[in-house]
């Protein structure tokens, strides 16, 4: 039987927050805590309530530290500032970040915080994506040059970074299967009338409509075929469904920088 943990869920009365508060009291854990931003008209309602669920007499608060304070595992699905003061202020001993769009100099202060705290950091959280994320590895280095890399990605209108941390994920990936970083390889969007693909690269392609979840397919082209591996999410439960898993999974482990791949062993 798994451990009954304490988790606090930042940005707890947005969409992905009361998904994760619905999908961690139904694994059997507590919900200790939740935060909203100072200001919110959300602070002091019910946890449970905002989870789908019975209330557990658990309030939203807006000061970090008091949300945090009984806290086994700090879920984060919310925005790059709003996660980093989360990392240095609620004290909590492990992490799970969902959130997407750091800086490179912001991934350098997750880093560092890693050193006394265990962090599963990820751009998605769902088994198929991780799955498939190996899989574009695999094939990115079975496949020669010749073979063009797209990335594609769809979200919902309201997302604000693109491409999405899913899709960088995936190129990362495609890059590796290479040996080399992305960022030598990413080519700038397709746009006016010199803008030939250059071979080998890595080129991301970005949609942003509707109440799509999230949609991400990555293609590898020869002249003669293609090959095309897709993720489609169906449900927002998925992504809540995975960071529980993870939750569970870092609460046992040593401060360090964990990914999905960490949490299924893939």
């Amino acid at each position: 039987m798994t451990t009954q943990l304490n988790i606090a869920v930042a940005g707890s009365a947005g969409r992905m927050g009361r998904q994760l508060i619905g999908a961690a009291l139904r694994a059997g854990h507590k919900v200790s805590g939740g935060s909203e931003a100072p200001g919110s008209d959300q602070i002091g309602k019910d946890l449970g309530t905002l989870g789908g669920l019975d209330p557990n007499g658990v309030t939203v608060q807006a000061d970090i530290s008091h949300a945090a304070r009984d806290a086994t595992v700090w879920i984060d699905f919310t925005v790059p500032a709003a996660t980093l003061s989360a990392l240095s202020k609620s004290g909590a001993p492990a992490f799970v970040i969902g959130t997407t769009g750091f800086s490179e100099a912001e991934e350098q202060q997750i880093k560092s915080a890693s050193a006394s705290a265990a962090i599963v950091k990820a751009g998605n959280f769902s088994l198929g994506v991780n799955l498939l994320e190996a899989l574009v590895k695999q094939a990115a280095a079975r496949l020669g040059e010749d073979w063009d890399i797209e990335v594609a990605e769809t979200h919902h209108r309201h997302k604000v970074d693109a491409p999405s941390g899913t899709a960088l994920m995936l190129g990362d990936a495609a890059a590796k299967g290479r040996s080399q970083a992305l960022n030598d390889l990413r080519t700038a969007p397709y746009d006016g009338p010199d803008a030939k693909r250059v071979p080998g690269e890595i080129g991301f392609s970005v949609r942003r409509s509707g109440g799509v979840i999230g949609d991400h397919e990555v293609t590898f082209a020869s002249e003669m075929e293609i090959l095309s591996l897709r993720h489609t999410a169906l449900d927002r439960a998925v992504f809540a469904y995975g960071a529980i898993k993870a939750a569970e999974w870092v609460a046992a482990q040593p401060p360090g920088l964990y990914d999905m791949s960490d949490v299924l062993g893939v």
